[in-house]
């Protein structure tokens, strides 16, 4: 035991290091990681930089951005602080995007995974499921769903959840059929290895890399399509976020442009660096790449 943990730490670390030094040389990719670090400490700061109630009134309503010291980004049509709301809706977004994407890949990992491994009509069923998934547009199906389980921000977030499986599920499965017929599958079947164990602990670990790039775009996904439902109205009235701001915003676009425009940018840039985050995670885990 002794041996075989000196030979296997040190690999650890090395990948790691290999990994990073293959994900930082992409200026996109980092430029990306930056933002997605100054929405993070935006989200774990609102409670300082911001004290109270976001939707609490903190001025004169429609005062303008950097006229008043105590709401520096100004207040919307009811008085409150626009900053506050940048920052609070920081954590919805984060909220919002690593829940869902945790339950699409979730899902999608399920399927694809029993898909793949198992073949034949279990295959089928499984990818009739997704197909008839695919034929409904993602906001069409998330609409129906808001309007069954409602308009709360568990239920937006598992219906966002729900509408995006799919892209993961197909990848998983295409994985597991380039794996499942590899020599280490076949030799965990002769040792009398269970056919979970080897799904879940000899080939999802290596089906998952596609997955954890594609994750970074599920969440952009995700911040989008609770940006619309709020901006259409049908987010949650009960928290302070960027759709809701930028919904109610557009009441009074022509007279006061920045209640939507500094939401709307937050959005942009949030998304913006989840795609950029994506590349650079697609870079460094290409085995093709140079170490």
């Amino acid at each position: 035991m002794t041996v075989l943990d000196t030979d296997i730490r040190p690999e650890g670390p090395s990948r790691f290091v290999a990994f990073w030094q293959r994900y930082r040389r992409n200026r996109a990719a980092m430029l990306g990681l930056g933002l997605f670090v100054i929405v993070v400490i935006m989200a774990l700061t609102a409670g300082l930089v911001a004290p109270g109630d976001p939707l609490a009134r903190a001025a004169d309503p429609l005062t303008p951005p950097f006229t008043n010291s105590s709401v520096p980004l100004g207040t919307d049509q009811l008085g409150r602080d626009i900053l506050a709301g940048i920052f609070y809706g920081a954590r919805i977004s984060l909220l919002i995007g690593v829940i869902a994407t945790l339950i699409s890949i979730a899902i999608g990992v399920l399927i694809g995974a029993l898909a793949g491994y198992f073949g034949g009509w279990v295959d089928d069923v499984l990818m009739r499921i997704t197909e008839a998934f695919q034929t409904i547009p993602n906001f069409v199906l998330l609409l129906t769903l808001v309007a069954i389980m409602g308009s709360k921000i568990e239920w937006i977030t598992l219906a966002i959840g729900i509408v995006s499986w799919t892209a993961p599920a197909r990848m998983v499965r295409a994985e597991f059929m380039s794996l499942r017929g590899r020599e280490f599958v076949d030799a965990a079947r002769n040792l009398g290895v269970s056919n979970g164990a080897i799904i879940f602990r000899e080939i999802l670990p290596n089906a998952m890399p596609p997955v954890v790039v594609y994750a970074s775009v599920i969440m952009a996904l995700a911040i989008l399509l609770e940006s619309a439902l709020a901006f259409l109205g049908l987010g949650d009235p009960n928290y302070a976020s960027w759709g809701n701001m930028i919904g109610q915003g557009r009441a009074v676009l022509r007279t006061a442009w920045y209640c939507a425009a500094i939401p709307g940018i937050a959005i942009v840039l949030t998304v913006l660096s989840f795609s950029l985050l994506g590349e650079g995670l697609n870079d460094a885990l290409n085995p093709r790449q140079k170490k």
